[in-house]
């Protein structure tokens, strides 16, 4: 596959506007990625499950312009600032000056770690992503949000920061075991429920191959969520109005993540329970069709597999001191996105203290 074959979807934003490529085989066109280097020297960002699998070819396709790379261990456990402190040493060692460019070669961990460093390290370094997993392709490797977790709460540490490009190779797909697959798919079933009713048909329609990572399938995925998620970041990059609709399941995910331990569920795990407690919630409101409701708790559970009950272990106290505490929360009131219809979604702060309560202990009964 050449330039000319790799798909291009543009992140407008003025002077800061960029390429997201989607296609197959792209880690191998050094002239993607060579004219958003920059003239200083490239360090590449891994992590210890990525690394034997890509990191030589990245290198080797970039020859010389790669002077450094660094291995992180893998897992949102590992999500900190302790890991950005140690890029801040390599590059302080090594002399790297402003015009360096880090690439983050991973998944959302390792992009969210990348572009933080980027963002600070001598106030602003350039960064590319080459995101290595479905979750990172379609979603968090794109609009700038960089940071790290913190043991009070998840992405509390970080910095709004665009790359200068995303390499989005789906043939790197195939080596994700199915567990991560379907754990991006959340991310991809969101924006169907967000804004495009017609792209959650067609996902309900298409599970099978989707799963499959059939090229065509797998590709149409990615390309409908970066469109989406462009749209929207170049409309409202600092999350100020229609960005927030994107957390849809976040709320609830993010909480759990925290009360369970960073690493325990997969981010999208989390985000597809978080779904299915929106979508209770918005039925207990009286703002979401019954049927509505079984059907994304259906095609979440039934349809792409993923596990939709939350732990039974997280108390009500629990989560609304950890939701409070969220970073979309607004002097303390927690901020939900919740639903009108499969493909409208609406953010609120005014939610009647009942029906959350039974939304928070319904456990197998979500959306039933």
């Amino acid at each position: 596959m050449t330039d000319a074959t790799a798909l291009r979807v543009n992140v407008e934003l003025g002077d800061r506007s960029y390429p997201i490529y989607i296609g197959s085989k792209l880690i191998d066109q050094p002239e993607l990625l060579l004219p958003h280097l920059g003239k200083g020297r490239a360090v590449v960002v891994t992590n210890d499950v990525v690394a034997p699998l890509y990191l030589e070819r990245v290198t080797r396709v970039l020859g010389d312009r790669v002077a450094d790379s660094i291995v992180l261990p893998d897992g949102e456990a590992h999500k900190d600032l302790a890991a950005v402190e140690s890029i801040y040493d390599r590059l302080l060692r090594g002399k790297f000056d402003r015009g360096t460019t880090l690439i983050a070669l991973g998944g959302g961990v390792v992009g969210d770690i990348t572009g933080f460093a980027a963002a600070t390290y001598q106030r602003g370094i350039r960064f590319i992503q080459i995101p290595t997993t479905l979750l990172a392709q379609v979603d968090s490797s794109v609009g700038g949000k960089t940071g790290v977790n913190h043991p009070l709460g998840k992405n509390m540490i970080g910095a709004f920061y665009q790359p200068q490009c995303v390499l989005a190779d789906t043939e790197v797909l195939g080596s994700l075991p199915l567990r991560e697959i379907k754990a991006g798919l959340a991310e991809v079933v969101k924006y169907g429920l967000i804004g495009d009713p017609d792209f959650f048909r067609w996902l309900t329609d298409n599970s099978a191959a989707i799963q499959r990572l059939e090229p065509k399938s797998i590709a149409e995925v990615i390309r409908v969520c970066c469109e989406a998620k462009a749209a929207v970041v170049a409309a409202d990059e600092r999350e100020s109005g229609a960005r927030a609709l994107l957390n849809l399941g976040h709320t609830f995910g993010h909480a759990i993540e925290t009360a369970t331990g960073y690493g325990t569920w997969l981010h999208g795990e989390t985000v597809a329970m978080g779904i299915v407690m929106a979508a209770d919630l918005s039925r207990r409101l009286g703002w979401l069709d019954p049927d509505a409701a079984r059907l994304i708790r259906e095609v979440l559970e039934e349809n792409y597999g993923m596990p939709v009950i939350p732990p039974a272990d997280i108390s009500v106290e629990q989560y609304l001191d950890l939701m409070a505490s969220d970073k979309k929360a607004e002097s303390g009131n927690i901020r939900f996105v919740l639903m009108k219809s499969i493909g409208s979604a609406v953010v609120s702060g005014d939610i009647n203290p009942d029906k959350l309560r039974e939304t928070l202990t319904a456990g197998n009964q979500l959306c039933r």
